[in-house]
């Protein structure tokens, strides 16, 4: 099963960062591709099970599905229900860890998914640029890293 991985140390604790992160529903306030983010039902966004949609900023849509999350871990997990990913069984994890000798946050986006033949690298590359990339770029520009 492919993996794609990214990370990054950002310049503040990381009980701040997670404050941040933790949000299900937040992503549009810090992913420079996310235009806007909404929890299917009214139900709560740290609801395990609870599904959102996300509205890219070229008007694709993502549907995903929060399937685990521990304010003791620090992390998240959520599956892709639908998208326009290249990508099957999709499940990533974001989590925020301290980086104990400075007091900085280390942040780590990472996956696992099947594709076809062919395509690992493509996707792959998807998620580990635009998405992983693009995220922790933006959370570096906001808490310094």
């Amino acid at each position: 099963m492919p993996t794609a991985y990214s990370s990054t140390v950002l310049a503040a604790p990381a009980e701040r960062v997670w404050e941040k992160l933790r949000d299900f529903n937040g992503l549009a306030g810090w992913h420079p591709a996310v235009a806007e983010s909404m929890i299917e039902d009214g139900k709560p966004a740290d609801q395990l099970g609870c599904v959102r949609v996300l509205t890219l900023k070229d008007g694709a849509e993502i549907v995903e599905r929060l399937v685990a999350q521990s304010d003791e871990e620090r992390s998240y997990s959520y599956a892709i229900l639908s998208g326009p990913f290249p990508v099957t069984g999709y499940r990533s994890t974001l989590r925020v860890k301290p980086v104990t000798d400075t007091g900085h946050a280390f942040v780590e986006w990472f996956s696992s998914f099947d594709c076809e033949p062919g395509q690992t690298e493509q996707a792959r590359g998807i998620f580990e640029g635009a998405v992983y990339k693009g995220g922790l770029d933006a959370l570096k520009a906001h808490f310094g890293g």
